[in-house]
């Protein structure tokens, strides 16, 4: 059984900047790949970005490339979402997602564990 919980999200204005991480219980972290996903109020949850088990492959939607950034610390259980340049779309409640297997996937239903989510409002 793997935990996940998510943490640093918050009320930014329009192109600020915010870090979110997600810290994974369970000494297989690194055999994870792991997801970032989104999903806003009357929307689908959809995916953001997605990091291999070794942080060398990685994955970013169209609308968050180029701005956010994904990232694992293996020794620390924990992967990263830096988001910069944030816009009032951005504004979602976001979840890590693992999935038992070193490579990531861009569909929902192949993530295994899911956090319980931290939420990000952008004003603009």
């Amino acid at each position: 059984q793997v935990q996940l919980a998510e943490s640093g999200g918050g009320l930014v204005q329009a192109g600020g900047s915010l870090r979110l991480s997600c810290a994974a219980s369970g000494r297989t972290f690194s055999n994870y790949a792991m997801g970032w996903f989104r999903q806003a109020p009357g929307k689908e949850r959809d995916i953001v970005a997605a990091i291999s088990w070794n942080g060398f492959n990685t994955y970013y939607s169209d609308s968050v490339k180029d701005r956010f950034t994904i990232s694992r610390d293996n020794a620390k259980n924990t992967v990263y979402l830096q988001m910069n340049n944030l816009k009032p779309e951005d504004t979602a409640l976001y979840y890590c997602a693992a999935r038992i297997t070193k490579a990531w996937d861009l569909k929902e239903y192949e993530y295994d564990y899911w956090g319980q989510g931290t939420q990000v409002t952008v004003s603009s």
